[in-house]
Parts: C-alpha cells; sequence; structure tokens
C-alpha cells in the first residue's frame, strides 16, 4: 500500500470547513542592503499577528526538493497535494484552461509573454513594460486575424493579463512537452524549442509547428514596440490527474484573479468563483460561499509580482494589504486555515527561488508555538519544522480530524 492509498483509506467526511490562503511568492531572504528583513518581517500585519496569538504552528515548506526552484504550476500543484514530480503540467495547458478555453484531446497549449526585441533579435525586456491587458487584447486580436492556421493545424490566440497570452495548437498527430522558446532572462535570443523526447515524432511535429508559428507571428508584430515579439514556455498537452474532491472527500473551489491559478484549481476539478478583483472581495465572496464548499483555495498574487520587480518596499505593502482585509476571512473563520506561498520570491534575487517558504497552520488542535507573528525567522522556530510541500494538505486534514487511527 502506498502512502496515498493509506491516506485514502483512513479518510472521513466530518463536515469541517478548510482553507487554504496562498500569498504567491511569499518567502523572501534577508540582505543587508534590506536592512536583513524580509518584507514579511518588516510588514505591519497586526491581524496576522492576532491569529498569531490566537495559537498557530509554524514552520517552512519545500516546494520541490531541496535546491530546486519551482514555477507556479509544480509550486502549487505541491500545495494541493500531488507530488510535482509526478504530475508534471504545462504552464500553457494551465493558463489555457484559466481563460476559460474548453481544450480538446490532442490540443497542445504555450503560455506566451509579449516582449521586446532589439533589431538583432535579442530579448532586452521578457515582459514588454509589463503592457496593459488592452494593448495585449489588441495584439491578439491582430496575430489572431493574421494567422489563423499553419498547414491543417488551427491557431487559436487568447489574451489574458498584462503580457501575458496562451497560445493553443489544435490539430493532428501533436504532442508535447517542448523545451521552452524562453531564454528566461533578458540579454539573449529566443531559443528554438525541441521535443524533450527527441525519439517522439509527434513532439518534433509539433516542435516544427511552432517554429512555423514564429515565422508567421513575428513580422506581424514587427513595429509594436514594445512588445514586437514574444516568449513561449510550457508547451504541452493536458495530462490525466485525479480529481481534488475524489483525492480528499472535500468538495472544493477557487477564488483567484488571474487566470493561470484558476487553470490550476480547474486542473484538479476546484469550482471557479468568478466575480472578486481584490483580496477584499475574494474574502467576502468566500464568506457569501461558505456553506456550499468545504475546502477553499484563496490566491493573492501582488507578493509574487512586487518580489519579481524587485521592489522590497511593494511586496511589503502587498502584505499590508492582505493584512487589512484578513478579518474578513477571520469573521468565518474556517475550521483549519492555511496561510503560506506556493514558493518563495527574493527581492533581491528579482525570480522565483528554492528557498523554503513560511507556512502557518491554525487549528483548534494546531497547538501555539508561542511566537509573536508570522514571519520567516519565526516559522524557522515553529513546531511544523521543514517539510515538502505535498504533505500541507494532509496536515490540514489531521487538523480537521479526516483520518481514522491507523493500526491496533
Amino acid at each position: 500500500m502506498n502512502l496515498d492509498s493509506l491516506y485514502s483509506e483512513l479518510t472521513l467526511k466530518t463536515g469541517a470547513k478548510l482553507a487554504l490562503v496562498v500569498l504567491d511568492g511569499l518567502g523572501d531572504i534577508a540582505t543587508k542592503p534590506q536592512g536583513e528583513v524580509t518584507p514579511l518581517e518588516a510588514a505591519s500585519t497586526p491581524n496576522l499577528d492576532l491569529l498569531v496569538a490566537d495559537g498557530v504552528a509554524q514552520g517552512r515548506m519545500i516546494p520541490v526538493a531541496p535546491g530546486i526552484t519551482p514555477g507556479s504550476g509544480p509550486g502549487h500543484l505541491g500545495l494541493f497535494g500531488y507530488d510535482p514530480l509526478e504530475f508534471q503540467v504545462g504552464r500553457g495547458v494551465i493558463e489555457a484552461l484559466g481563460l476559460g478555453v474548453e481544450l480538446k484531446a490532442g490540443d497542445v497549449c504555450a503560455r506566451a509573454n509579449f516582449a521586446t526585441l532589439n533589431a538583432k533579435g535579442i530579448v532586452t525586456d521578457r515582459r514588454a513594460g509589463r503592457i496593459a491587458t488592452e494593448v495585449c487584447e489588441q495584439l491578439c486580436a491582430l496575430l489572431s486575424k493574421n494567422v489563423k492556421k499553419i498547414g491543417d493545424t488551427e491557431v487559436i490566440i487568447r489574451p489574458g493579463k498584462e503580457h501575458r497570452f496562451v497560445v493553443i495548437f489544435r490539430g493532428k498527430g501533436l504532442e508535447g512537452p517542448l523545451t521552452d522558446a524562453d531564454p528566461n532572462r533578458e540579454g539573449f535570443a529566443i531559443p528554438t524549442v525541441k521535443p524533450r523526447d527527441p525519439k517522439s515524432a509527434k513532439q518534433k511535429k509539433t516542435a516544427k509547428l511552432v517554429a512555423d508559428f514564429y515565422k508567421a507571428a513575428l513580422p506581424v508584430l514587427a513595429k509594436k514596440k514594445p512588445a514586437n515579439g514574444f516568449l513561449m514556455r510550457g508547451i504541452a498537452h493536458q495530462p490525466a490527474i485525479p480529481l481534488f474532491e475524489e483525492r480528499y472527500k472535500l468538495k472544493p473551489a477557487c477564488l483567484a484573479v488571474y487566470p493561470m491559478y484558476k487553470g490550476l484549481a480547474q486542473l484538479v476539478g476546484m469550482k471557479k468563483i468568478e466575480g472578486p478583483q481584490t483580496i477584499a472581495e475574494q474574502f467576502e465572496r468566500y464568506v457569501a460561499e461558505y456553506d456550499n464548499y468545504d475546502f477553499f483555495f484563496i490566491h493573492f498574487k501582488y507578493t509574487d509580482k512586487y518580489g519579481e520587480d524587485g521592489n522590497f518596499e511593494g511586496k511589503k505593502q502587498a502584505i499590508e494589504e492582505f493584512d487589512a482585509a484578513l478579518p474578513i476571512l477571520l469573521g468565518r473563520k474556517p475550521d483549519v486555515l492555511a496561510i503560506t506561498g506556493d514558493h518563495s520570491t527574493p527581492c533581491s534575487m528579482k525570480s522565483h527561488s528554492w528557498h523554503p517558504q513560511p507556512v502557518l497552520l491554525h487549528s483548534a488542535c494546531s497547538g501555539s508555538d508561542k511566537l509573536e507573528r508570522f514571519t520567516e525567522t519565526g516559522a524557522n522556530m515553529g513546531s511544523l519544522g521543514v517539510f515538502e510541500a505535498k504533505h500541507l494538505i494532509r496536515l490540514m486534514q489531521a487538523n480537521a480530524k479526516m483520518f481514522d487511527k491507523f493500526g491496533a
């Protein structure tokens, strides 16, 4: 019997309410230029402080494995209890689902960014200055008008937020995953995609299709600075994955603003609750939907966004914005509440990192670590210790008394 089978055998339905609140990229590192504190430590968080005083367990989580820097997909799948090494999902699939695209068998999806290229084709800005969503929509419409098909393959383009969009290739004999058409840093040309499996004829066909798409699409954008190019990553087809409700005996809902996180939730069978655009609105909707679901995934993006920009003050203020809205959720506190990040995004690095993210767990039986605040430093001393993120959902279930006794 493997561990998941054991958990399933022991699982009880108790009617408990669980909430997983994710501040994207929450974790950070203290550096001398930043005063040897993290944004979480520097932020004024009176409501988090009150929650800690009420009694919580704290710790740090490894999103994938020691030293491995995760993307948002693996980071969130781990939080949902799916081993990110076992369940690998292309970012394009996640983004497409989040935008409401109904995928068909054989569709290959790519998550794309509008970018700025110089005259030699070198990437000078991977996000094209974070163009407005309205500009992204106009550019996607232009591409859709000019590149509808490549051979016998249909090309579907859908705008996301700011510089982000998705491309879906719909045709016969296609398959992922492919390598990225993204150097992942400025100062380099867009790399040519290649099959992850060099022996796969379907992946070879798909790689050629992506190359042909670039040949057709880049001339359309040539004069559209700052968004005169684009990058593509997470090029893959949709895999089979067990549904959340079947796996955990919990009816789940997702409250997220950005399409990618809605897509991740939809991938595992969570109900997407549309409408809320701010964290306060998300918490208000949680209260309104409290009786309709057993598990709530609530996502807050801006800690990650400011971390990637290297904006310490912005990340600190985003944490304070989150804290100011927290009383709405705490007014109808779930039986089990976890607050954490999907990974760390240190401002000093301007990128995701491998550093374990802090986690807070509150329930009637979580116990108290007798700490004053929720910070990276405090989490280092917490009773949860350092553990893999894929175990968090099981700890939440245990705190909800959802597991029967194992053995005599």
